[in-house]
């Protein structure tokens, strides 16, 4: 399975942090964010990463580069200054045509997280990793479902209708893919195109009964968008220790099957 990581902004929130390295070239005990990706991604059977880079793309090949477990490659949005992340797919899109995972640059997430999410029955061509808390603030991208289907997902949802979060990872089938490829292409001809975030598309899609959602409640995963986050994601990475299993290929084989299939 192919995973396809996000990874093309600065990460301004996390200055001085990110000055002249990118948010995913940050290092977090030892490793950069995309390292740790990396790890969990080939534990649990995916044999092919996409970064798709923007500021200080050279930064990432380097990173990349000394990478040897899977198959890691870099994908460069040149626009990435111009427009947030819907943008940053729409350069993916070709990427988009098998079974895959799409990852936030920004998400991390212990192998079990992940292996959940693969082992989890996939009802709808799209699925999302989402988690649960007592209160949501304004950053945090929130979900309205009922039961396994998603409904919508945004930061503005009415607090009223707002029953979990998406952590920034979700699985596509082939007919997902192509659902949200042209998803994405319609709205990046859009006049707001460049200024919308990718899971506007998802949340059209939702609206069209094609997303559902795969709980992840308690299992090991965080983000780093600001200082306080790459603070407690110091803490929170350490917990987890040695972030290596042996690789779940089996998940990852009967999950794409069924993927394709869909």
């Amino acid at each position: 399975m192919k995973a396809i990581v996000l990874s093309a902004g600065q990460g301004r929130r996390l200055m001085p942090l990110t000055e002249s390295v990118p948010k995913c070239c940050l290092m977090l005990e030892g490793k950069t964010l995309l390292e740790r990706q990396v790890e969990s991604l080939a534990a649990n059977g995916v044999d092919e990463v996409v970064v798709v880079t923007g500021f200080g793309h050279h930064v990432v090949e380097d990173v990349v580069s000394s990478m040897s477990r899977i198959s890691v490659r870099t994908l460069y949005n040149p626009f990435y200054a111009l427009s947030d992340n819907l943008g940053t797919c729409w350069v993916a899109r070709n990427e988009m045509k098998a079974p895959f995972l799409l990852v936030n640059g920004d998400t991390l997430f212990e192998p079990s997280t992940l292996a959940h999410l693969l082992s989890s029955e996939q009802f709808y061509p799209i699925t999302l990793a989402t988690d649960r808390k007592n209160r949501y603030d304004d950053d945090d991208m929130k979900i309205s479902a009922d039961g396994e289907q998603l409904k919508r997902v945004g930061k503005k949802l009415n607090a009223d209708i707002v029953n979990g979060e998406s952590i920034g990872m979700m699985v596509f089938s082939q007919v997902g893919a192509g659902a949200f490829v042209q998803k994405v292409e319609r709205l990046m001809a859009g006049p707001d195109g460049l200024a919308r975030w990718y899971l506007s598309a998802i949340d059209e899609l939702a609206l069209a009964g094609l997303v559902g959602i795969s709980s992840i409640q308690g299992l090991g995963w965080c983000e780093v968008d600001d200082l306080a986050d790459f603070a407690l994601a110091e803490k929170t990475v350490r917990s987890w220790g040695d972030q290596t299993i042996k690789p779940r290929a089996n998940i990852s084989t009967s999950t794409e099957t069924t993927l394709r299939n869909m």
